[in-house]
């Protein structure tokens, strides 16, 4: 026994030793070639971008050697002090940074190896503890990204091939024709292809396609002759969720029966709450899930714990964009940080949205496996298409423009209400002395909010008059094109390469909603709800009043209002559930 412990001591001791060694190697290495790129002088490329303004900014230098960037050199100022920031590469991966400040006399010098921060060394007491290191290397990579992608390197750094919203509008409007046209098809493969994959879920990815292939994008940069950066975006998001959102939501709730709604009964709000649930106990679980393979991911400590940015998540997730904000002010996370926490919010939400559209398509099965009773779904849109069929008739030029003026009459109204009730509203919470309450009632000052709100209450308002008549017109078709036009403006901000770009909280989120999800198709199946309830119940934490409409109108145009009603009460509830997930991941996480 005493030989085998022995063995393992010197097999041990060896395999240490032999890695200290290779480590030693690869920082001798990153030595060596920071010596050689100092050195260099004949560079291919040197370009300059400046920064910020006169008072705070900077000048950034990048150092081309045969089409790659070797070298960023970095120069900051504000109105009291100076630094430099060198960032070397090797291969076009960050390997050593040393940073300069000239007004606390510090320098800094940290080594990269495999995108991993292991050495770092300073003319000033320094602290070595894991975690230190884990902030350190988020703070280095975030500063370094900042600057990267402004490089030619980046092919993101590149504005899109078309950038007039105009131009991109009847892209993407020619896009849905395409989808239209193929998927009418009756015979062939289109017909096939479409049996598996639902059209809406094509028209959501396609303009996902467009942005990963550069043809259009979301937002991009330009850089002046004189270097100068200046941002640029696309208003195609805007407009489709605050005119055509809530003009579809009118349009498709004319001729909602209202009794009808509230007769498909509790399960609609037990699958909401579950996915709330879900939400609330994805969080901690995710952390405990990711920590055993990689606990760095979940680290950090102060303002740059993970789990301060996690809690914006939670707010979102579960709320809205509203939500998410209080989170961010309640927790004080880092917000040179939490921009990677955006990043997963749109990645992870729009993947499983994406996933939520490819089950409408298969939602007959999957209503068979879970056993689900349907009969109130199906009696409700059995009663809305038969009375569109019975007042159906050919729009008229007359009715078309009262159509028009209906809906974005009430938009116009809806914006300027909500204008009101924001501030209004504003000023009470203001008013609230206690934070945490202050915070759970932060969402009665959104706007967007308030406009979804609106809308819908007096489209319902409306279904009890003879505007409800339009929809043997075409009301709800009208709507439905509105929506479609959403889902593609929704589908051209995700880039399918950026999955990639930070696979350890992507990792957390991934998990996270995979535990969202089991939990409802468990519920579901004890319950025996229906997949409608499934994915609008879970859209409407999720993806909130922009996207849970367009999930529940996917099943029928007439359930768009119980995807709003849903997503509402999720604004109402947002930050409790968030603050609760908050706290039980705050307790792993330590």
């Amino acid at each position: 026994m005493k030989r085998v412990i022995l063995l393992f001591l010197v097999v041990f001791t060896f395999q240490l030793s032999h890695s200290q060694e290779g480590i030693e190697t690869k920082l001798q290495l990153i030595k060596e070639n920071v010596n050689r790129t100092e050195s260099k002088s004949n560079w291919k490329k040197i370009d300059s971008i400046k920064f910020g303004n006169k008072k705070i900014g900077g000048q950034a230098f990048y150092y081309y050697a045969n089409d790659s960037i070797n070298k960023i050199s970095i120069i900051e100022y504000d109105k009291v002090a100076k630094r430099s920031i060198d960032y070397f590469l090797i291969k076009e991966k960050l390997s050593y940074v040393k940073e300069n400040n000239q007004q606390e006399k510090s320098i800094v010098q940290s080594y990269f190896l495999d995108k991993k921060l292991v050495n770092q060394i300073s003319n000033q007491d320094s602290i070595f503890s894991v975690t230190y290191l884990s902030n350190e290397e988020s703070r280095i990579k975030h500063a370094f990204s900042k600057h990267f992608k402004l490089s030619d390197a980046n092919p993101k750094a590149k504005p899109p091939f078309i950038t007039n919203d105009t131009i991109v509008f009847g892209l993407l409007m020619l896009a849905l024709g395409f989808i239209f046209y193929t998927s009418s098809k009756k015979q062939g493969f289109w017909s096939k292809f479409y049996a598996i994959v639902p059209a809406l879920f094509v028209a959501y990815m396609l303009p996902a396609v467009f942005t990963t292939a550069g043809l259009i994008a979301p937002e991009w940069q330009t850089v002046s002759d004189s270097g100068e950066v200046t941002e640029h975006s696309t208003s195609l998001y805007f407009m489709s969720s605050r005119y055509l959102l809530p003009a579809a939501l009118v349009l498709m709730t004319l001729s909602i029966d209202l009794k009808a709604v509230f007769n498909l009964g509790w399960k609609a709000l037990v699958m909401f709450f579950t996915g709330t649930v879900g939400i609330i106990i994805g969080g901690p679980i995710a952390i405990l899930v990711i920590s055993i393979f990689s606990p760095e991911t979940v680290g950090g400590a102060g303002p740059d714990a993970v789990w301060r940015g996690l809690a914006t998540l939670a707010g979102s997730w579960i709320g809205g964009g509203a939500n998410q904000t209080a989170m961010l002010e309640i927790y004080g996370f880092n917000q040179k940080l939490y921009g990677g926490m955006v990043f997963v919010d749109i990645v992870v939400a729009n993947v499983w949205m994406a996933i939520v559209l490819i089950g409408i398509g298969k939602s007959k099965r999957i209503d068979k496996w879970l056993k689900a009773d349907t009969s109130a779904i199906e009696s409700l849109k059995e009663k809305v298409s038969n009375y569109s069929a019975e007042i159906e008739r050919n729009p008229s030029l007359n009715d078309l423009m009262i159509m028009a003026a209906i809906a974005f009459g009430t938009v116009s109204f809806a914006h300027f209400g909500a204008g009101y009730l924001a501030e209004f509203f504003s000023n009470v919470v203001t008013g609230i002395d206690n934070p945490t309450t202050k915070n759970v009632f932060t969402f009665l000052d959104s706007e967007f909010f308030w406009m979804i709100s609106l809308s819908t209450i007096i489209a319902i308002l409306l279904s009890f008059t003879k505007a409800k008549n339009y929809e043997g017109a075409g009301a709800s078709k009208f709507g439905s094109v509105f929506i479609y036009i959403l889902v593609a403006s929704i589908g051209m901000k995700m880039d399918l390469t950026q999955i990639f770009d930070n696979l350890g909280l992507l990792a957390i989120g991934f998990v996270w909603m995979t535990i969202h999800a089991a939990l409802l198709i468990l519920v579901a199946k004890l319950i025996r709800a229906p997949y409608f309830f499934l994915a609008v119940g879970s859209q409407a934490n999720v993806g909130g009043a922009a996207s849970a409409p367009i999930v529940a109108s996917a099943f029928h145009p007439s359930l768009a209002t119980v995807g709003v009603l849903l997503a509402v009460f999720g604004y109402a509830v947002g930050t409790v559930g968030a603050i609760a997930c908050t706290i039980l991941m705050q307790i792993v996480a330590q």
